[in-house]
């Protein structure tokens, strides 16, 4: 326990420092530009813009929660606002911090009594919606460029075939576990394989396999049901976060062609899965300027807008944070149908953990979450 919290404090100490230089350092140098210029085109923001800005904002993060009402039968709007938001500032604080938001989603959801396969469908479910935007959106960026301007950035391009080909493989094996039941128990064997010839003994006995298969018939029903409320929150949170993309670099001045504004969106949404900083910090907003640089946009301008971006979908994300933990502390909990089997400490602590069925006989006829 000990030893873990060391490693896991060195990478925070690791992280935020990289994140840090790359920001202060790195990123005015990539951008050809000063942050004595970069603050004095900010300082020009105004009250009005501000305000505009964080509804927009607000209500991107409102939208995303129809994907997770979409995955989780039961769970209201008020509840997924505050889970994305815990789960949003812890993956803003620690580098790689999407485990730990998992995991502070898996505990939150069980105070309110949801069972513990549906929340284990739930994150999954979810996590390959979100592969499939970030899949679609770079396609999207280079056909936006190709048809809008006629040319294409060597490493947007590369960047964005290299980002759409791992989606394209996780979506090949989701599919897959769905259409067939064989091809989820060759899958899960050879997961679990891969898995333990990694781990070693860590690994313990873990077995994908079974979680595939028994998870397998969860995962149909929410997408049977589910589909369109899950994509109509991603497409409308990314969409919304697009038009905030564009008004902050508007109101720092910069004016490009949709195409080249889409394109550098598309760059920065990738780079914002590189772990080796707090939610890609320091990488994100440096290869977005350096993107934007690269196309024609002033230097400073083009930074102060991506900096703008940046305390919006990064730093003032950690605040909404606080106060979802606030507002999940102060709410009813309810101990959940299947609390009996977290006895066991394994079991209990694993937030995608498949061995009870949670839409099975036992939870059928249990009173469900309580609405907050």
């Amino acid at each position: 326990m000990k030893r873990a919290f060391v490693r896991k404090a060195v990478q925070f100490v690791i992280g935020i420092g990289l994140a840090v230089f790359l920001l202060w350092w790195g990123l005015p140098r990539i951008a050809h530009t000063t942050w004595t210029d970069v603050w004095h085109t900010l300082s020009g923001l105004q009250a009005s813009t501000v305000v505009g800005l964080t509804v927009l904002m607000i209500s991107g993060l409102w939208l995303v929660t129809f994907l997770y009402t979409g995955s989780l039968k039961g769970l209201t709007h008020l509840k997924a606002m505050i889970v994305n938001a815990c789960g949003s500032s812890i993956g803003n604080l620690l580098p790689g911090g999407g485990a730990a938001g998992v995991v502070v989603t898996y505990h939150q959801l069980r105070s309110w009594g949801f069972l513990r396969r549906d929340i284990s469908t739930m994150v999954i479910v979810t996590g390959v919606w979100n592969v499939l935007a970030r899949v679609v959106l770079p396609v999207v960026g280079i056909l936006a460029i190709v048809i809008g301007i006629g040319q294409l950035n060597p490493v947007v391009a590369q960047a964005a075939i290299i980002g759409a080909l791992i989606g394209l493989a996780v979506i090949v094996a989701f599919w897959g576990v769905l259409a067939s039941e064989d091809f989820a128990h060759k899958l899960g064997r050879q997961s679990t394989r891969l898995w333990r010839r990694i781990r070693g003994k860590k690994a313990g006995d873990t077995d994908f396999e079974k979680t595939l298969v028994g998870m397998r018939h969860d995962i149909i029903e929410i997408v049977r049901y589910g589909w369109l409320e899950m994509t109509y929150g991603l497409v409308g949170f990314f969409g919304v976060y697009y038009i905030l993309f564009w008004f902050c670099l508007n109101s720092m001045g910069v004016q490009m062609p949709f195409a080249y504004m889409f394109g550098a969106y598309t760059v920065g949404r990738l780079l914002t899965a590189v772990g080796i900083t707090p939610g890609g910090l320091g990488v994100t907003e440096a290869g977005t300027a350096a993107v934007l640089v690269g196309w024609g946009a002033d230097p400073t301008q083009a930074t102060a807008g991506v900096v703008l971006f940046s305390l919006y979908t990064h730093f003032f994300e950690v605040p909404l944070g606080v106060l979802g933990w606030a507002l999940w502390w102060a709410s009813p909990k309810r101990i959940p149908a299947d609390a009996a089997y977290d006895e066991d400490g394994d079991e209990a602590a694993d937030p995608v953990d498949a061995s009870v069925g949670g839409r099975g006989p036992e939870g059928r006829g249990r009173p469900g979450p309580e609405p907050l």
